[in-house]
C-alpha cells in the first residue's frame, strides 16, 4: 500500500511563474557538521547575500524614501536572510536527511528569500500553531504579545519575533510550504517577498 504525500501551503506562498535568472543558493549539509555548530556562520552568509545583491542597487533612484537606499537595502537583506537562516538552523531536525538551503532571488520589483529545512513532527506542530495564529491576528499586536511573553520567559527559543519583525517592519509577504519526507519528518520552505 503506498501513501500519497501531499504538500500544504500557508500564507502568501505560490510557485513563481517565471523563475529568476539571478539568484544565489547556499547549502548547509547536515552530515559534515552538526547544524547548530554552524550558528556563527549565519550572519556571515546573510552579509554575503546582501553584499552580492547590492551590485544590482546602484543607490540612485530606488527605492523612494530611503536616505541611502543601497545601505538600507543591504541592512534589510542581511536582517531577513539572517533571521530565516537562524530559524531554519534552530528548528531543523537533528536527524534531518536533507540539507538546509537559503536562496535569494532577484525579480524586477522584489526580492524573494527562500529557506528550506527538515523538521520533526513536534516542531511542525508548534510551527503550524504559530503560523495559524499569525494568519488570523494583527501582526503588530502579535509582535507586542510575543515581546511580553519573551520578557516573562527569557529562556524561550520559539518566540517568532524575527518573523513578526520581517512582516511588521518591512511589510514583507510571507508564506510556507510543508512537504512530507518519506519516513523522515517534514520539509518546510519559508518564502519571504520584499517589494523593492
Amino acid at each position: 500500500m503506498s501513501h500519497v504525500l501531499t504538500a500544504q501551503t500557508f500564507g502568501d506562498f505560490q510557485d513563481e511563474a517565471i523563475v529568476s535568472r539571478e539568484y544565489l543558493t547556499i547549502v548547509f549539509s547536515p552530515s559534515s557538521l552538526p547544524l547548530r555548530e554552524r550558528w556563527r556562520t549565519n550572519r556571515l552568509s546573510a552579509n554575503f547575500l546582501a553584499d552580492y545583491f547590492s551590485t544590482f542597487f546602484p543607490g540612485e533612484g530606488q527605492p523612494a524614501g530611503m536616505n541611502d537606499p543601497k545601505s538600507e537595502l543591504m541592512g534589510i537583506i542581511t536582517f531577513i536572510a539572517n533571521e530565516l537562516l537562524e530559524n531554519a538552523m534552530k528548528f531543523s531536525d537533528v536527524a534531518a536527511t536533507e540539507a538546509v538551503m537559503l536562496t535569494l532571488q532577484l525579480y524586477p520589483n522584489r526580492l524573494v528569500f527562500l529557506t528550506k529545512n527538515q523538521v520533526s513532527e513536534a516542531t511542525k506542530s508548534q510551527f503550524l500553531s504559530f503560523i495559524q495564529n499569525l494568519i488570523i491576528s494583527d501582526p503588530s499586536e502579535l509582535y507586542i504579545q510575543h515581546i511580553e511573553q519573551q520578557a516573562m520567559d527569557e529562556a524561550s527559543t520559539s518566540s517568532g519575533l524575527g518573523i513578526l519583525t520581517i512582516v511588521n517592519d518591512y511589510a514583507a509577504r510571507i508564506g510556507w510550504r510543508f512537504e512530507p519526507v518519506e519516513g523522515a519528518g517534514t520539509s518546510v520552505t519559508t518564502k519571504v517577498q520584499l517589494e523593492i
